[in-house]
């Protein structure tokens, strides 16, 4: 994604999500997570869904929506590769867990503009940013369960990391 084609994405949801959404907008993007802080998201968000037999695919990006780290646990379907990271992606790019994006496009009538405004971001829920010393590091994308089960394990892997 270019970066004009970002700062378009992020001012439009600036618009559309209002003040009402002021934790996002206080908590600043930090320097990128170390490989250690997302091998650490990464463990507690496996066994998450080791604990409760989910199939999911688990994918880290740093502040700028890179892949860090991707993990297929066994038999998940391979679509949930692509979107896992898109999940991870939506996260970090508009500074909020994708569960807000869920919500607001089943409310249907001009929330679903949502669906052309986000671009390449995951808009299910199942994915939260990673913050660490009170700055956005990283997001954390999960898929191949429910929304529910994906944002569990997404955010027990995020938890790891503060």
């Amino acid at each position: 994604m270019t970066m004009s084609r970002t700062r378009a994405l992020l001012l439009s949801a600036t618009l559309l999500f209002g003040a009402g959404q002021a934790w996002a907008q206080a908590t600043p993007y930090g320097a990128p997570l170390s490989l250690e802080q997302a091998k650490k998201a990464m463990a507690a968000a496996e066994a998450e869904a080791m604990k409760n037999n989910w199939n999911v695919v688990i994918a880290v990006v740093d502040p700028g929506g890179h892949l860090v780290l991707l993990q297929r646990l066994e038999n998940t379907a391979y679509g949930s590769v692509y979107v896992s990271q898109e999940k991870a992606r939506g996260a970090i790019a508009f500074r909020r867990p994708t569960k807000a994006f869920q919500e607001l496009i089943g409310q249907g009538g001009e929330n679903l503009r949502l669906l052309n405004l986000t671009g390449d971001a995951g808009v299910l829920e199942g994915a939260v940013p990673i913050v660490a010393g009170g700055k956005m590091v990283g997001a954390i994308g999960v898929s191949g369960g429910t929304s529910k089960q994906d944002a569990q394990v997404a955010q027990a892997g995020a938890d790891a990391v503060k």
